[in-house]
């Protein structure tokens, strides 16, 4: 069974629909940890409720960088993960650790990379940086990531209208549930190309 290590900063939407997808079969994977950069959020509810180790790295509770980095490298090390996961993860992820799953990592974003991507662009923000620039089209794309924030190659997007009447809202729970949909789908296909 493939090992997927997730990283999520939120609510752990995108999360959900992957461990849903693990349930039905959809994706034939193991979910062997969840690492995040906050407590109290709800992503660490969902791996509680199936019994998934959680993991916290803030920065801010390690006195200096170096610290904070071998201490996330051990863990994942650890976990042997066959492909890393970010679904809603906000910290920028070290460099030494992309260069060391290079093409073993990947993200979703809420947008047609490479536009409205980069620092600054997440959650709503996107959105309404869509609307105001009166994009026709928005959609999600999969990505590797690599050390500069929504920039690796991207594996595969969804495209979704800008509809006359949306909302910043609206245009995210349209895209959010195209989302859901793809990343499972990615993620068993590049598990079973691997």
């Amino acid at each position: 069974m493939k090992r997927i290590l997730v990283f999520a900063s939120g609510s752990g939407s995108n999360f959900k629909s992957i461990l849903d997808a693990i349930k039905t079969g959809e994706l034939t994977a193991e979910c062997v940890g969840l690492f995040c950069d906050r407590d109290g959020i709800g992503a660490i509810e969902l791996a509680r409720r199936d019994g998934i180790p959680v993991f916290i790295h803030r920065r801010k509770d390690f006195e200096d960088y170096e610290k904070y980095f071998l201490g996330l490298l051990t863990d994942m090390e650890a976990l042997r993960p066959d492909l890393i996961v970010l679904a809603g993860y906000l910290s920028k992820i070290p460099s030494t650790i992309v260069q060391r799953w290079s093409g073993k990592i990947i993200n979703i974003h809420p947008a047609l990379l490479p536009k409205f991507g980069g620092k600054g662009f997440y959650g709503i923000h996107v959105h309404e940086a869509v609307l105001d620039a009166r994009e026709q089209e928005s959609g999600c794309t999969v990505h590797y990531v690599d050390e500069v924030y929504d920039h690796g190659s991207i594996i595969e997007q969804i495209v979704v209208p800008v509809l006359p009447d949306d909302t910043s809202t609206r245009l995210q729970a349209r895209i959010l549930e195209q989302e859901h949909k793809i990343y499972p789908k990615v993620i068993q296909r590049l598990l079973t190309s691997n």
